[in-house]
């Protein structure tokens, strides 16, 4: 069964072993600083802090950090792309207009402070993903009280993704040798079908896994063993410097 690439990443990480509060310490507090100090310069810094943390320190491959904000970038761009152009009357000192749409320099300052800080949190949440697997983040939810039955629902889902994404792979290859995405109208069914493959699969699956907890009479949490990580003091003063210098930087630009 393979794993995505953003899990084998973090099982591999150098900072596998690292403790998740000084990971999360880094990771929250660069996000925090993006979305409550001006975008210019913070976000390009947090970026730049988040990107050189992960390839340089964590020693994540500089291409896969790369595809790994692709899909997110895409999406930044669609929301600042809805920010900058207005709808109804063209406003007075417009930069182009079009029918009910508009572009003004009011409108491309927001559209820029949506993609920059947009940009930089996202840079921040995936050097956390590519550094610290799934089941670390959900023991140290259960270390903070978080419910059970949600760190189960997690975990199960999690754990379920690998099941869906092997079977999605295998259909997807059997329609392609059948030529069944030659053509727009076969892509199309084609993908109709693999939709509902997977959902029939993962109803079935979920019913077989509850079938075989119940029948094991499970009761309580899926308990795993967690091996002892690395809390460094050293970590926790650098990224307080860091989160600091920070601040003052979008303090004094303000």
């Amino acid at each position: 069964m393979s794993s995505p690439a953003l899990d084998r990443a973090a099982w591999a990480s150098p900072w596998r072993h690292r403790s998740v509060l000084d990971k999360s310490l880094l990771c929250g507090g660069l996000l925090l600083v993006t979305i409550s100090l001006p975008p210019w310069p913070t976000a390009v810094a947090v970026a730049v802090i988040g990107l050189v943390a992960a390839v340089w320190l964590a020693r994540v491959r500089i291409g896969l950090f790369v595809r790994a904000v692709v899909a997110p970038v895409g999406f930044i761009a669609v929301g600042a792309l809805s920010v900058a152009i207005g709808l109804g009357g063209t406003p007075a000192g417009a930069l182009w207009h079009w029918g009910p749409l508009s572009l003004t320099e009011t409108g491309l300052l927001r559209a820029g402070t949506v993609a920059a800080r947009g940009f930089a949190g996202m840079v921040a949440l995936v050097l956390l993903a590519v550094t610290t697997p799934m089941v670390d983040l959900i023991d140290a939810l259960r270390r903070l009280r978080i419910p059970e039955p949600l760190l189960e629902i997690t975990a199960l889902t999690y754990r379920l993704l690998f099941v869906l994404a092997q079977v999605a792979g295998s259909v997807h290859r059997a329609q392609t040798a059948r030529l069944g995405h030659d053509g727009y109208a076969r892509s199309l069914r084609s993908a109709g079908l693999l939709a509902s493959v997977l959902l029939v699969h993962s109803w079935n699956r979920a019913r077989r896994l509850e079938d075989g907890l119940a029948g094991r009479g499970h009761e309580g949490s899926l308990q795993t063993l967690s091996p002892q990580k690395l809390c460094s003091w050293r970590f926790r003063a650098i990224t307080l410097a860091v989160l600091a210098g920070l601040v003052v930087l979008g303090v004094v630009s303000r």
